[in-house]
């Protein structure tokens, strides 16, 4: 099985990423990798229970990925399991588990992504590219949402 572990730091209180991270109505706009969107979900990680989202690429191609939240620490951690479906049986593939943390640093919050049990290393890799690419969704949905904020 492999493990991967990302980082990112962004400009926001601990309080706020953790709300853009597990509120359903900021997760549906940045959830997936650039570009994708969201269109059918169960996104609420603010509880314990079932999730699911389906995205849809800028080809049009359509995914699904379901689980169940397993623990929420707020504003500090969450964690659920994660599996992706096949597009043409919606069958459940197998089953990883992610922990998202959030620590408060000097300049904001930093979050981590640890995505456990993954098939192999071809699996591994493109799920970091896959959660790189999500975060870089999450930063410019923060950094749009904030400015706006600040403006107002």
């Amino acid at each position: 099985m492999t493990d991967i572990r990302i980082e990112r730091e962004f400009s926001v209180s601990a309080e706020r990423l953790f709300a853009a991270v597990t509120q359903r109505a900021e997760a549906v706009l940045w959830w997936g990798p650039e570009g994708f969107k969201v269109t059918n979900d169960q996104l609420n990680m603010t509880t314990t229970g079932p999730w699911f989202v389906h995205i849809i690429s800028p080809e049009g191609k359509n995914y699904k990925v379901s689980g169940h939240v397993t623990h929420v620490d707020a504003p500090r951690s969450i964690g659920f399991t994660w599996a992706w479906h096949d597009t043409e049986t919606d069958k459940r593939g197998e089953e990883s588990h992610v922990t998202m943390s959030v620590i408060e640093t000097m300049t904001g919050a930093r979050l981590i992504i640890e995505h456990r049990d993954l098939g192999d290393n071809e699996t591994g890799t493109g799920h970091e590219r896959g959660w790189a690419s999500t975060l870089a969704s999450l930063a410019k949905f923060l950094n749009q949402n904030d400015l706006s904020k600040e403006k107002i």
